[in-house]
């Protein structure tokens, strides 16, 4: 570097401040009134709709199906962990159904590979014990 060069490297602080300039008071105080259990099962939903994609479980108008198996593990891995994490936070209740929501997936997906995962080795088994 010279000596009249400067860091040009953006900072963690000046990438939040940014990204805070550009949400809105009515978008905090509308993210504000949305109680945890809400975000939380959400986001499950959002992980949820995307993997079921990914399995093969929606069809595409011209190829049959959408199919990524590699995205689908990421996703449902993903999901697991949240479920397994948020699980005491959200109450039985909202838990249960998302618990059944991702074992239909890791069942969705066992059926659509070609050759079984190691047992222990299948999306999201690392959180939620082998499912069968």
């Amino acid at each position: 570097m010279t000596e009249h060069s400067h860091d040009s490297t953006p900072h963690a602080h000046d990438a939040a401040h940014s990204h805070d300039e550009g949400i809105g008071a009515d978008e905090l105080r509308d993210i504000a009134e949305v109680s945890s259990v809400e975000i939380i099962t959400s986001a499950c939903v959002h992980l949820m709709s995307a993997a079921a994609v990914k399995v093969g479980l929606a069809e595409d108008e011209e190829t049959g199906q959408y199919q990524d198996l590699a995205e689908a593990r990421k996703l449902i891995t993903a999901l697991a962990g949240l479920v397994t994490a948020a699980a005491p936070e959200i109450g039985n209740e909202h838990a249960r159904s998302l618990r059944d929501g991702l074992r239909s997936l890791q069942l969705a997906f066992a059926e659509a590979l070609p050759f079984p995962d190691e047992p222990g080795k299948a999306p999201g088994e690392k959180y939620t014990g082998r499912v069968s």
